[in-house]
C-alpha cells in the first residue's frame, strides 16, 4: 500500500512539472511569437519563393507583372479594404486635394480610393499599362513610369507609400526612394511598411525606415500618427495578415 501512495505521489509531481515546463515554453513562445514567425517565415520564403531575384528589384517587378502577376495580397481583400478606410479618412479630415504615390503597381489599391487628384509612379512599364487601362477615362488620374532617366518634378498634398519600402533591395535605390517620397510633399508622407531589419525572401528585404528618416530629415518632418495593422502578421494566414503598420508624417513648419 505505501508503494503504491509514493508511486502515485511521484507521478502527480511528474505531472505537476510536465504541465509547468509546458506552460513556461508557451509563455516564452507567445512572448516572442513575432519573432519566432519571421524566423519560420524567412525559411520558408528562401525555399518557395514564387519568382527569381533577376538583376534589381525593378526586374523582379517587371517580370511579375509581365507574366500575369499582381501587386501582391497587401492590395486585395481585407488588406485593401483596411488600407482604404485609413487613408480615405486620413484625405478627408485633412482636406488633401492632391496625392502621389511611389508605387502604384497594378492599381487595385486605387480602386478603393477617394482622391480628387492622383498621381501613380512605378518602375514597372507593365504595370503602368495596366494602371492607365483601368482608368481610361478617368482624368483626375495619371501614371508615369519610371525609368533610369526619371526626375520629379511635381508636388502633391500627401505623398505616399503602400507596401513598397520592404521590396526594394538596393541602398542606393532605397535613398532616392526615400528623397523622392519625401520631396514630393508640401504638407504630409503617408508610409504603410513594416520597420524591422530582417532579411527574408529573394524580392524581400524589411528595412527600419524610421532609422533613415532619423538620420536625414528628423529636423524637417514629424510623426504625427501610427496606426498598427488591423491584421497583423499571422504565418497561418500570410494572404491575409501583414506586418506592415501606417506611419503618417507631416512637414515641420519653420
Amino acid at each position: 500500500m505505501k508503494t503504491n501512495i509514493d508511486f502515485t505521489k511521484l507521478l502527480s509531481i511528474y505531472f505537476f512539472f510536465s504541465l509547468n515546463i509546458i506552460f513556461k515554453k508557451c509563455h516564452k513562445d507567445k512572448r516572442n511569437n513575432n519573432e519566432l514567425i519571421i524566423n519560420k517565415l524567412i525559411i520558408n520564403n528562401q525555399i518557395s519563393s514564387n519568382y527569381e531575384y533577376v538583376n534589381s528589384s525593378k526586374d523582379y517587378w517587371e517580370k511579375r507583372y509581365s507574366n500575369g502577376g499582381n501587386s501582391g495580397s497587401g492590395s486585395y481583400n481585407n488588406l485593401a479594404l483596411f488600407k482604404a478606410s485609413i487613408i480615405n479618412n486620413f484625405v478627408n479630415i485633412n482636406n488633401i486635394n492632391t496625392v502621389i504615390e511611389w508605387g502604384c503597381g497594378d492599381c487595385n489599391q486605387l480602386s478603393l480610393a477617394n482622391y480628387k487628384n492622383y498621381i501613380g509612379y512605378d518602375v514597372s512599364k507593365t504595370a503602368i499599362k495596366i494602371c492607365q487601362k483601368k482608368f481610361n477615362n478617368d482624368k483626375t488620374k495619371a501614371f508615369n513610369y519610371m525609368d533610369d532617366n526619371f526626375i520629379n518634378d511635381k508636388k502633391a498634398d500627401l505623398s505616399m507609400s503602400l507596401d513598397v519600402l520592404y521590396h526594394i533591395l538596393e541602398d542606393s535605390v532605397f535613398d532616392s526612394y526615400m528623397q523622392n517620397l519625401f520631396n514630393s510633399s508640401n504638407k504630409y508622407v503617408c508610409i504603410y511598411s513594416s520597420n524591422i531589419e530582417k532579411p527574408w525572401a529573394k524580392h524581400v528585404r524589411h528595412r527600419k525606415f524610421t532609422d533613415w528618416i532619423k538620420k536625414n530629415i528628423s529636423n524637417e518632418w514629424k510623426l504625427i500618427k501610427f496606426i498598427p495593422n488591423k491584421y497583423p502578421f499571422d504565418i497561418k494566414k500570410q494572404g491575409s495578415t501583414s506586418l506592415a503598420d501606417f506611419f503618417f508624417y507631416e512637414k515641420v513648419k519653420i
